[in-house]
């Protein structure tokens, strides 16, 4: 029967996923999952406890802060062949 409830078990586990993904990887796994396991806690809740943080534009603010970069390899010439 597989378990958690041995510690062993679990130190099992993590040295499995500490191999298979590396240690880099995990604390982005587990701020990852944290996040999705919180929005499925408001969604069943109804209330959000943490409002996304999402910046409005002010109406005075620069046009050229929604505009779409332009690539820097291109030549700024329209020099043609």
């Amino acid at each position: 029967m597989l378990g958690l409830d041995n510690p062993i078990h679990i130190v099992f586990l993590l040295i499995v996923l500490l191999l298979v993904f590396g240690a880099k990887r995990l604390p982005e796994m587990g701020r990852s999952l944290g996040s999705g396991m919180r929005g499925f806690k408001d969604s069943l809740s109804g209330e959000p406890t943490h409002p996304p943080a999402i910046e409005q534009a002010s109406p005075s603010a620069p046009a050229e802060a929604s505009a779409v970069p332009v690539n820097s390899s291109e030549p700024a010439s329209g020099g043609g062949h």
